[in-house]
């Protein structure tokens, strides 16, 4: 099993070319670190870029987890500093990256038979 991370604001078509030419050779694929800002971290969602994302690992079946379910005062923390311990977040408790990732899970995440 090979892990790819990426954040879509930083890493381009690049990445998922060198990824889908491992997947080529056969190799297992799991984005283990993935979001919509800047490899820092920080600065500006880029959606565009993150749905290209999204869309590349649904053709590809690529299973992926998203960075960071924290309430640090960075863009890729999820949540706000209102946000309880236990769960169960109010869309008020969810920063924009935890919004945007609530959405895609949502929309995506769903059992096909």
């Amino acid at each position: 099993m090979y892990t790819m991370h990426f954040y879509a604001a930083t890493h381009k078509k690049e990445l998922r070319d060198r990824t889908d030419e491992a997947l080529k050779s056969g190799l297992p694929i799991f984005v283990s670190e993935s979001a919509g800002m800047e490899a820092t971290g920080n600065g500006p969602m880029d959606y565009k870029s993150w749905q290209e994302y999204i869309d590349w690992m649904e053709e590809r079946k690529i299973s992926w987890i998203t960075w960071s379910i924290s309430d640090k005062d960075e863009t890729c923390s999820m949540l706000k500093k209102s946000a309880k311990s236990e769960g169960k977040w109010k869309d008020d408790d969810l920063k924009e990256s935890g919004l945007k990732t609530r959405e895609f899970l949502r929309n995506y995440n769903v059992k096909q038979y």
